[in-house]
């Protein structure tokens, strides 16, 4: 697997605003933690987050001259080449950065064809992460009691998977029988088959996903489901979900 890097993401204004601005842009996104933040553009505020990371910019315009409109660029960055580039319209556009790497949203105000004021901020989205671990304790002790992705049955765990915009899982038993998949990275097994619990043992995981940098994971190793935790915590080098 290609090792992945962690990148801050910084929002922050690149062209200051006129004396006589129309316009007080901001952006509300949730940080990796799920934290609610609404950064400025005049205030040069940095944050962070991972891809699929969802934007909701606001204009924030006032005593526009008759006839004015809002414009907004969305442009991805490779080096200093923009690779693609979304134009809208809308005064509040809600905006998804699937592209790991440079993003910049800018905020035009024109007037006719010229324009009179601008904004921008600067999104760079996390390198992606992900790893799935070895084993879990399916025993309703309301710890490691879901498999999933490091960090998404437990946000605290370290390692957590970053950027991932495509994600199906599969667990199988040892005879090669299906008894799970999902595609919300969020979510995992909870060790049973028709609801019924699924006996201790050794079953198989099958993970095909996608990065925000392109990076394409295939994950296929053992799943050791143990039900006593002090077995399965003995058990697990760096591999469980906790």
């Amino acid at each position: 697997m290609k090792k992945s890097i962690s990148t801050a993401i910084f929002l922050a204004a690149w062209c200051p605003l006129s004396l006589w601005a129309t316009v007080d842009p901001t952006a509300t996104y949730n940080d990796s933690k799920g934290n609610e933040i609404t950064a400025s553009a005049q205030k040069d505020e940095k944050v962070e987050g991972d891809a699929p990371l969802l934007v909701r910019f606001a204009a924030n315009a006032s005593d526009l001259d008759a006839g004015s409109t809002l414009e907004w660029h969305f442009r991805h960055y490779d080096a200093q080449v923009i690779t693609s580039e979304i134009t809208r319209y809308e005064d509040n556009p809600e905006f998804t950065f699937m592209e790991a790497g440079r993003n910049v949203a800018m905020l035009y105000v024109r007037t006719g064809y010229e324009v009179v004021d601008s904004a921008s901020f600067e999104v760079t989205v996390n390198t992606s992460h992900l790893e799935m671990p070895n084993a879990f304790s399916p025993n309703d002790d309301g710890h490691n009691d879901i498999y999933g992705a490091k960090g998404a049955c437990h946000p605290e765990a370290s390692g957590r998977y970053r950027s991932i915009v495509e994600f199906h899982g599969y667990i199988f038993n040892r005879w090669g029988q299906k008894l799970f998949e999902w595609t919300d990275i969020s979510k995992g097994w909870d060790g049973t088959y028709h609801g019924s619990p699924c006996k201790d043992g050794v079953y198989y995981v099958l993970v095909k996903a996608r990065g925000a940098d392109g990076i394409e994971y295939n994950i296929r190793r053992d799943v050791n489901l143990i039900r006593d935790r002090n077995t399965v915590t003995s058990s697990t080098t760096g591999g469980s979900n906790q």
